[in-house]
């Protein structure tokens, strides 16, 4: 059966995001072959957009382009979500300090009804649907510095960690957890609490080492390696001195 497309995006773009969600939630696992035919032929589309998804989802760092060899998804790289961590910090609490400047009532309105979309996703158990608010929520604090650059290095950092994220939630990440970091976060931006922010973001965002090492030795089929970079070792070390 033919797919439905958008009519204003372009359809090598709309495979990428549908391909980027399926090897995020594991439907296409680490080291599966990805054939430009199969797909075509799915979607009912030609093989070049196909192909052009193919290389985003290869710069992303998602899938691994072997010539003459196929097109494969890759291993989760221990190194390449704790570096992603570590810009998503920095581009994000840059964030959220000007938000608690410049947020406005509607702004923090939205904010809170994508945690309230988040809850319910979580009462339903549906980690898909937590997942989209999740990105939409960090989209939507970017959305209020307007700062375009921020938003697309941000969701670039994502395309790494999104796949640990996915398989922490429950297991290693109450889905609850998130919630109530997402709501001191905008708790603090109401306020004009700019430390406030920035503190309840770092703290949301390095939760991520914590489940990080343990998922890769318990999956070491799934990622490349347990060790962290130094950095994040350092940042986790903290963590646990608190």
């Amino acid at each position: 059966m033919k797919y439905e497309f958008q009519n204003h995006l372009p359809i090598a773009q709309q495979l990428f995001e549908m391909l980027r969600l399926d090897i995020v939630e594991m439907r296409l696992g680490p080291g599966e072959a990805l054939s430009e035919k199969d797909f075509a032929a799915r979607f009912g589309v030609s093989r070049q957009p196909v192909r052009e998804a193919f290389i985003k989802l290869s710069d992303a760092g998602l899938v691994e382009i072997r010539p003459s060899r196929g097109t494969y998804v890759s291993k989760i790289s221990v190194s390449d979500v704790a570096d992603s961590r570590y810009v998503r910090e920095a581009v994000e609490c840059c964030i959220v300090r000007d938000a608690a400047h410049f947020a406005t009532r509607e702004d923090c309105d939205l904010l809170y009804q994508l945690i309230a979309d988040q809850q319910q996703a979580a009462q339903a158990n549906n980690s898909t649907d937590f997942h989209l608010a999740d990105e939409k929520f960090h989209r939507a604090l970017s959305d209020i510095v307007e700062c375009e650059y921020a938003r697309r290095t941000i969701e670039r950092a994502r395309y790494q960690i999104d796949r640990v994220r996915y398989m922490s939630l429950d297991s290693v990440t109450p889905l609850e957890r998130l919630i109530e970091q997402h709501t001191r976060i905008v708790d603090c931006i109401a306020n004009a609490d700019e430390n406030g922010a920035v503190a309840a973001m770092q703290l949301h965002l390095r939760e991520i080492l914590i489940s990080l090492p343990a998922l890769a030795e318990k999956y070491p089929d799934v990622f490349d390696c347990a060790m962290l970079p130094g950095h994040a070792q350092r940042t986790l070390a903290e963590m646990q001195k608190k």
